[in-house]
């Protein structure tokens, strides 16, 4: 899914810890390159028991690792605007773009867990937290553009020549942080890194609307798609930005059969073999934690008065919309339990030829841009991919055969941004 007018994949780099190395992660790299995936994805592991493959627990690190037996596949990095400083997230991020050659990308979270270790007390609010965000995007904006273009050239001797009068301060003091600037590090081959932003809740589809290029979200069905898409560029278009922008970009949990047969197999098999007893322990996170599901009769709905106020919740608000939303339906316990285990992602079964379907009439109804695949690290499911969705999806004309670019931007059918030569922030 790839370019202007297609819809772009990318591959979650999500590998089992139990059976994992950084060398996996490099092989997988380099079979997702070969597939002319657009980009690699990487999460933010902030708990203790989310350990992820060796090499991952920091996704900066890991990805770095990765341009270097990569070259032009794009290399996704979540990372926490509510842990970091933004003065370092320029530079880590810049650095990336420079050591890749133009293929880095930030996805921007919030964090939901995490504030344990980085000394700040409790989580703070939601609203809190995005405002945060916003500052730090303002202030790592603005620190990417402290460099007009053409400040650093090539002088007669081949050495490279600083104008230092092409070189600004930012001097930027905010709620947050007071950051004087400029950045230390060169322009960079991107001019700024795709900006990915993770978030569904109103104030997160508020920052996205203002800042991101890309949003990460969880739409489980096409009416969730329709709708968050809906309100998301209408919020972006009310802010001057341009049509189709940011694009949508929803992560797919999909379930091959070599018939249809085969894939309504496996998904019966994946339900008889779950866990209940925790499996209401992971509904009660996508319902905000703090309840106890443990007694309750699974066949029967859940009762109003244990759902909560998505408005009060302090955590991945987005997720506790959706499943309150499916309670409210009238759902019973057991297949919200069941409904949990995709997380509030999209998830389809069938044939590759089925989930292309399923694909396309998202891409037709202009609520899919990018999509999250994963399976490459297993034979079998590495040809479902590559050979039957992708194909199948190239065949339609719904993904790009081949890289169009050398930077991710160009790739995503992303313009550079415009130099920002607005004054000082204060």
């Amino acid at each position: 899914m790839t370019g202007a007018g297609g819809t772009s994949e990318t591959y979650d780099l999500a590998i089992d810890p139990s059976r994992s190395t950084l060398d996996t992660a490099v092989r997988v790299a380099k079979l997702a390159e070969a597939a002319r995936f657009d980009a690699l994805f990487t999460a933010d592991l902030l708990r203790f028991d989310a350990q992820g493959a060796i090499g991952s627990q920091e996704p900066l690190v890991f990805v770095s690792a990765l341009s270097q037996v990569t070259s032009r596949i794009g290399l996704i990095a979540t990372v926490s605007s509510t842990f970091h400083h933004p003065f370092n997230l320029a530079r880590l991020f810049g650095t990336l773009d420079h050591v890749s050659n133009g293929r880095a990308a930030w996805n921007l979270v919030t964090s939901s867990v995490g504030e344990e270790n980085f000394g700040a007390g409790e989580l703070p609010s939601p609203e809190e937290r995005y405002a945060r965000a916003a500052e730090t995007l303002d202030v790592v904006n603005a620190l990417w553009d402290s460099w007009e273009p053409g400040a650093l050239t090539a002088g007669a001797d081949g050495r490279a020549v600083l104008h230092r009068d092409r070189v600004h301060p930012v001097h930027h003091s905010g709620r947050f942080f007071t950051v004087t600037g400029p950045l230390n590090i060169p322009p960079l081959p991107q001019r700024r890194p795709v900006q990915i932003q993770a978030g569904q809740s109103e104030a997160g589809r508020a920052l996205g609307a203002r800042y991101a290029e890309i949003v990460f979200t969880s739409l489980p069905t096409l009416g969730h798609a329709l709708d968050f898409t809906r309100k998301i560029r209408d919020e972006a278009r009310s802010l001057g930005r341009a049509d189709g922008l940011p694009l949508i970009f929803s992560s797919f949990h999909a379930t091959y059969g070599a018939t249809e047969e085969e894939a309504k197999r496996l998904v019966r098999e994946r339900r008889e073999s779950i866990d209940f007893d925790r499996g209401r322990a992971q509904l009660a996170d996508m319902l905000g934690g703090g309840i106890d599901l443990s007694e309750l009769p699974l066949d029967a709905p859940l009762p109003e008065s244990l759902l909560p106020d998505v408005a009060s919740v302090n955590r991945r608000r987005g997720r506790v919309d959706i499943f309150t939303g499916y309670a409210r339906q009238g759902r019973t316990l057991r297949e919200l339990v069941i409904a949990a285990q995709d997380t509030g992602h999209w998830a389809a079964a069938g044939t590759p030829e089925q989930l292309a379907d399923a694909v396309e009439e998202r891409f037709r109804a202009g609520v899919l841009d990018v999509i999250s695949l994963s399976g490459l690290a297993d034979p079998r499911q590495h040809d479902f991919v590559v050979n039957g969705l992708l194909h199948e999806l190239r065949k339609r004309k719904i993904v790009a055969a081949d890289y169009t670019g050398s930077t991710l931007r160009e790739n995503l059918g992303l313009e550079l941004p415009a130099h920002d030569t607005a004054p000082a922030r204060v």
